[in-house]
């Protein structure tokens, strides 16, 4: 097979030849490994790599497959890990000077859940400086561009998951989610990004965890492939307590979802928030090219309190928690949004913290009433096309000033807030040729529900080109010489975490 072909493949696809025995993980990964040198350079999604290893256990898992017992249902499969997230053995920096040298003795216990169902660790994927932003860049790193056009920026946080896996350069790649951070870069990047219900996906690492701003989830570029590594990351952990038992095949079977029963509820700007006219205008374009296939399809009031607000508070607080005490000590060590977000949470009060979780009930509360007629709600994922990544956020949007540099992403933080499940399709381009994602809101864990709604769209979007998901084009991409390790500052420290053997991180990504 072609080697681009390879890559290409559908990660249950990859799965189902190993059982084959028509593909083994050890030629899976070296043609992985061989992409990752052509195209990684021209994007910067990938940091950190454990080539060296993943070999090894790639070898180990070809002859566990041609025996016929494989350890679990990911054997053999790299994935990528977002760099927030703590991986045994294999840098995790966080896109912070501080994380530089930082080696972690263990997994975070959805990595080791990965782990034991057999997937590979290959790499590491690029974030903002400790997640904070849209813009996948850092002074250890780089900036990650876009796949589409890698001047581009390719969203964040989870912005070198998406990437990666829009260029093909891993078939599954872990993400995590406050204001959008699954969402955003999955919809510039044209994969699938879904952020669960709080319970569903145990996040044991919170500083705050009564709080469910923050949660993990999977990215992928197909719902099923999307749902094979939801099935093994989701479950209880004692240390999560929003967390819950559940079935360790919750989501492998989902229920029928019928088009023509279905309810659509809508909203271009969930309230208010700002959107540039022409993703409105493609919004309405894919509005209209769904109405024939439902039952009802009609606008719904999302005016459900002061969202801004909370979240305002809600995040300040969770940053507060996190970074305070090492900001005290060591300022120099920060950048200016970290900084930002702790100085507002220490301008609040406790009235204030008492008034965000009150509001947020109530928000919940109005989302469920109109939930009440509605099977799902619509929205536009990002409010503007990709823009250059050397721009930290867009400083106004459709006459809008942002009064801070997190307020584009209204139309996904304000989702957040019910605690519910949400995830972005891709869904054709934008009058720029950018992917376009369309958001889908579901109910406080309706997640199956939302699921099998996700995949029944997918469906009828794949028979259209104009809804289909894009694919970059990646004789382009080649040919790009865009400099996205222009504003490194401080390169990580290497150390045997990184094996002599593999490329050099410092100027092969």
């Amino acid at each position: 097979m072609n080697p681009l072909a390879l890559v290409a493949l559908p990660a249950h696809a990859v799965l189902a030849r190993f059982a084959a025995q028509t593909l083994t993980p050890s030629d899976y990964l070296a043609a992985c490994l061989e992409h990752i040198t052509l195209f990684n350079p021209k994007v910067n999604a990938l940091t950190a790599l454990d080539a060296e290893r993943a070999v090894a256990q790639a070898s180990q898992a070809t002859q566990r497959w041609k025996a016929g017992t494989p350890i679990g249902p990911l054997d053999g499969l790299p994935i990528g890990v977002k760099d927030l997230q703590d991986t045994k053995g294999l840098l995790t920096t966080h896109g912070s000077k501080r994380g530089r040298a930082n080696v972690p003795t263990q997994d975070l216990p959805m990595v080791a859940r990965l782990r034991a169902a057999g997937a590979i660790i290959l790499a590491k994927t690029n974030v903002p400086e400790l997640g904070a932003g849209g813009n996948s860049r850092n002074p250890v790193w780089g900036a990650t561009g876009n796949p589409f056009n890698p001047d581009l920026i390719a969203g964040g946080s989870s912005g070198g998951s998406a990437a990666a896996l829009a260029a093909d350069l891993l078939p599954l790649c872990t993400g995590s989610d406050t204001g959008g951070s699954l969402r955003l870069p999955a919809s510039l990047c044209g994969i699938v990004g879904y952020r669960p219900s709080v319970d569903v996906v145990a996040h044991p690492t919170r500083p705050l965890g009564w709080s469910g701003i923050s949660v993990l989830g999977p990215m992928a570029r197909t719902m099923d492939d999307l749902l094979l590594m939801l099935n093994v990351i989701q479950g209880h952990d004692r240390d999560d307590p929003l967390s819950s038992p559940a079935a360790p095949d919750r989501f492998a079977t989902l229920p029928q979802v019928d088009l023509k029963t279905l309810r659509v509820g809508y909203s271009e700007d969930f309230g208010g928030a700002p959107v540039d006219p022409a993703i409105r205008k493609t919004f309405r374009a894919r509005i209209d090219a769904l109405r024939p296939h439902v039952m009802d399809c009609r606008p719904a009031s999302l005016d459900l309190g002061q969202m801004d607000r909370v979240f305002d508070i809600l995040r300040a607080e969770s940053f507060v928690a996190g970074f305070a005490e090492a900001l005290k000590t060591a300022p120099g060590d920060f950048g200016d949004h970290i900084a930002q977000n702790v100085a507002m949470g220490q301008a609040m009060t406790l009235a204030d913290r008492s008034w965000a979780h009150a509001e947020q009930t109530r928000i919940l509360r109005n989302f469920n009433k109109v939930m009440d007629a509605f099977d799902i709600i619509l929205l536009p994922t990002a409010p503007v096309s990709p823009f250059p990544w050397q721009q930290s956020h867009p400083t106004e949007i459709d006459g809008q000033v942002m009064d801070v540099y997190y307020r584009w992403l209204a139309l996904m933080y304000r989702g957040s807030l019910t605690g519910g499940p949400a995830l972005t399709l891709p869904c054709g381009r934008d009058p720029h040729g950018m992917p376009f994602g369309l958001q889908m809101l579901g109910p406080l864990r309706g997640d199956e529900r939302l699921l099998a709604t996700a995949k029944a769209l997918e469906t009828l979007f794949d028979r259209d080109a104009d809804t289909a998901r894009p694919r970059p084009d990646m004789a382009a991409l080649a040919a790009s010489n865009v400099d996205l390790r222009a504003i490194v500052t401080h390169p990580p420290v290497l150390t045997s975490a990184v094996p002599s053997s593999t490329p050099n991180i410092r100027t092969a990504v």
